[in-house]
């Protein structure tokens, strides 16, 4: 699959100014994002990409701040190259190590997991996955049924079987995030991750005594019911990829609308991860 990267540049660069822009092109299907020192870069799959509609998005925004930003066409086989030359091992919590297969290994991490670094969201470095992953490291998986929605490249259902998840269920609609979260799962022997390419519609039949679920704000409350469905009572569920302010009171009320009250959430640079219980 080929994929357009739209490179932004801000005049004297806000953070919250930069999150704007990475919220809206979320809900474009933009699926990767990349901070720059003067923006960031924006990744979305070629056959999804209307720049009609990127503009009319962008409009008010030109009022309110200075940027600019160009469009690059990228084959898929320049990707790999793309990312080893930007992705560098991450530590979250002195427990998880996560790196790439050209770095070394370091055994004296609890928790290290491989991903092949390819067009797929997830490699720990944006705050939303390095959140969820320290919520994770706070409950015990143990012999758990575990759903992860929007797995991009399979890094928070490797982390559950890491923590011993009995079966791990991983989806998502992009192919290229199906096959990278195979690939990955065999990187990291986790032979207990079944990986589906899909959206809510693939969740196979059967209850989940977790839910993962990373995605953007819009989807997680279009497929808040699916998820409560499919949960056990008793059971946790954690989102992200949204923000503190308006977000997480809108989704903490539109999941109370089925059952799942609020627990417990991370904060990091205005972007959020929350924890709730059926």
């Amino acid at each position: 699959m080929n994929y357009y990267e739209l490179l932004f540049t801000l005049i004297s660069p806000e953070d919250y100014q930069r999150d704007l822009l990475i919220d809206e092109l979320a809900t474009l299907g933009f699926d990767t994002f990349e901070e720059t020192e003067f923006g960031f870069n924006a990744y979305i799959p070629a056959d999804t990409f209307d720049r009609d509609t990127v503009e009319e998005m962008l409009e008010p925004y030109y009022e309110q701040f200075t940027f600019s930003y160009e469009v690059n066409l990228i084959p898929q086989k320049n990707w790999n190259e793309v990312w080893e030359s930007n992705f560098e091992p991450i530590e979250i919590d002195q427990k998880i190590r996560v790196r790439a297969t050209f770095h070394e290994a370091r055994p004296d991490y609890p928790y290290e997991i491989v991903i092949d670094p390819k067009m797929a969201f997830g490699t720990g470095h944006h705050q939303t996955t390095a959140m969820m992953m320290a919520l994770m490291l706070e409950h015990d998986f143990t012999g758990r049924r575990v759903l992860d929605m929007g797995c991009g490249t399979g890094i928070l259902a490797i982390l559950a079987a890491k923590l011993n998840a009995e079966h791990i269920v991983a989806i998502d609609y992009d192919p290229v995030c199906y096959e990278s979260t195979m690939e990955n799962a065999q990187l990291n022997q986790a032979d207990n991750i079944t990986a589906l390419c899909g959206s809510e519609e693939a969740i196979p039949d059967g209850k989940y005594d977790t839910i993962l679920a990373n995605i953007n704000r819009n989807i997680l409350l279009d497929q808040m019911e699916s998820y409560s469905r499919v949960l056990k009572a008793g059971g946790d569920i954690y989102l992200s990829g949204f923000y503190e302010s308006p977000d997480l009171e809108i989704i903490t009320g539109a999941a109370a609308q089925f059952g799942l009250k609020y627990s417990a959430h991370k904060e990091m640079k205005d972007w959020v991860a929350a924890r709730f219980v059926k």
